[in-house]
């Protein structure tokens, strides 16, 4: 059996914040499916992005970042207006992966869950997704090449039988992300997948870009 939580009802926090604020953004998508197969979720709607999962696929097995031919679904993803994010400081943003996973797992350990490992596999799959977001400085769970987070993982070799992503763009640290997915009912669903035994996380900065930070946490178990 295979379950897929391609992890994403996060957006709600689009329709009740103010950008010109300097609010980041997360963005989740949460979908089970025991048959394997991808499927729109029912909260699409409501987090503000749209498309199928499972639609247009890259034509090029192990393709993972931006082509010159953006193929991210229409509707699919929110990009920050000019200036959005320009008050906020960013010289001492940084990531530290270990230190992460342990703020993680203390709050599984709080709810009575098991602890997650990081697994190169995963950290791969959301540095390419990080970087395909900073690329193209915008939010979403859709790649520029159409690939959504099922994909990605399948394209790193990890065999899962569940996988979850959580987004976020513009925090200043990860204790910043890590309340933003707390507060939002679908990332925090991801946060605490029963199931799950291992994790992969990553952080992209660009100054250039109206996000400036791009953090993708990639929740998993083998099969």
């Amino acid at each position: 059996m295979y379950r897929v939580a391609l992890c994403a009802t996060a957006a709600v926090v689009l329709a009740a914040c103010s950008l010109g604020s300097g609010t980041p953004i997360s963005s989740g998508y949460n979908q089970t499916d025991t048959t394997g197969s991808i499927a729109a979720s029912p909260n699409l709607q409501s987090v503000a992005l749209g498309g199928e999962p499972s639609a247009r696929r890259p034509a090029v097995a192990g393709q993972q970042y931006a082509k010159l031919d953006d193929q991210a679904p229409s509707g699919s993803y929110e990009k920050a207006p000019v200036g959005a994010l320009s008050d906020r400081d960013y010289s001492h943003t940084a990531l530290d992966p270990e230190k992460a996973r342990d703020i993680i797992n203390q709050y599984r350990k709080d709810k009575g869950l098991k602890p997650l490992k990081l697994n190169a596999e995963l950290t791969e799959a959301a540095k390419a997704h990080s970087r395909d977001l900073a690329k193209w400085d915008r939010i979403s769970h859709y790649g520029s090449d159409g690939s959504n987070p099922w994909d990605r993982v399948k394209r790193t070799g990890f065999k899962a039988r569940l996988a979850a992503e959580n987004v976020g763009t513009g925090q200043v640290d990860f204790l910043e992300v890590m309340r933003g997915w707390k507060e939002s009912p679908g990332h925090n669903k991801n946060l605490l997948l029963g199931d799950a035994t291992h994790m992969g996380i990553a952080l992209v900065q660009d100054p250039r870009t109206e996000f400036k930070s791009f953090w993708t946490l990639v929740i998993g178990a083998p099969m």
